[in-house]
């Protein structure tokens, strides 16, 4: 099934969004299909985080609905939230006294039937998300003897335990270094297409958007946004306008880049 005929896992209508007096998204209207991958962009304050965390139902909204596999959301209990979200958080895991596994199996805990024992298939699924982002040698090890870029392997991993249809996350790339942005995050998009879930990911790295996400959702000033295709929506001009200073796009035999535009200084202006 392609995305484009999946069903609608998540519809959001004339959604708007305030902080105070301040508008941050007006009337949204958009579509999240199983098996895409969204990049949520804009520049600072434009309100991504807060956008997630409404799509996660953390913070009230103040006009519109959002319906999740067709039901308004606000209408769902937690657990069948829960159950459906997944959301990393920009600042990753608390750094509780806990083994990497036993971290990862919180995961689970949405999909928990008993509070006296693990269930076998569920240490099976979460010891698999561990292998998919190479942590599982280091699965006895405790979570505060890690790296940052371990912890956060670790977030996604635990996320991935958890099953849900729509992945939520904030900044996944914070603390990764280049190979493991690349692969922790392909990892995650194949198995979302795999699953035919989705996943929604605020970046600043429009590169990175570009080579993960095949949709994209781009907020500007006063609530005015472009979504679709990243193709579509990725041009000079929508991230020119989003950013408030001149971005290129560069073709090159590796990809397609994009880049802001910087005066080279003058002779005048040199010491």
């Amino acid at each position: 099934m392609t995305a484009s005929k999946a069903k609608a896992l998540m519809q959001i209508t004339e959604l708007d969004v305030s902080i105070g007096e301040r508008k941050l998204i007006s009337e949204l209207n958009l579509t999240i299909r199983g098996g895409e991958s969204w990049g949520l962009l804009g520049k600072n304050g434009a309100g991504k985080t807060t956008l997630l965390h409404t799509l996660a139902r953390l913070r009230p909204w103040q006009g519109g609905g959002i319906d999740l596999q067709g039901k308004p959301i606000n209408q769902l209990d937690r657990r069948e939230v829960a159950l459906r979200i997944g959301l990393l958080f920009q600042d990753g895991l608390s750094l509780v006294t806990s083994t990497v596994l036993e971290s990862a199996m919180l995961g689970r805990y949405p999909h928990q039937h008993s509070w006296l024992w693990d269930d076998q298939a569920d240490v099976g699924i979460v010891k698999a998300a561990l292998a998919e982002f190479k942590l599982l040698d280091l699965a006895e090890r405790r979570i505060d003897t890690l790296s940052g870029g371990e912890l956060q392997r670790l977030a996604l991993a635990r996320l991935v335990a958890q099953s849900p249809v729509l992945f939520l996350l904030d900044e996944p790339s914070n603390h990764l270094d280049i190979a493991h942005q690349l692969t922790g995050l392909l990892a995650l998009r194949s198995r979302v297409m795999q699953d035919q879930a989705t996943m929604l990911m605020t970046t600043h790295d429009i590169n990175l958007a570009s080579r993960i996400c095949d949709h994209v959702l781009l907020l500007k000033e006063d609530g005015a946004y472009e979504a679709g295709a990243a193709a579509q929506v990725l041009t000079e001009n929508n991230l020119s306008s989003a950013y408030d200073c001149e971005i290129r796009r560069i073709d090159s035999d590796a990809g397609v880049f994009f880049t802001p535009v910087t005066s080279n200084p003058t002779s005048d202006s040199m010491p």
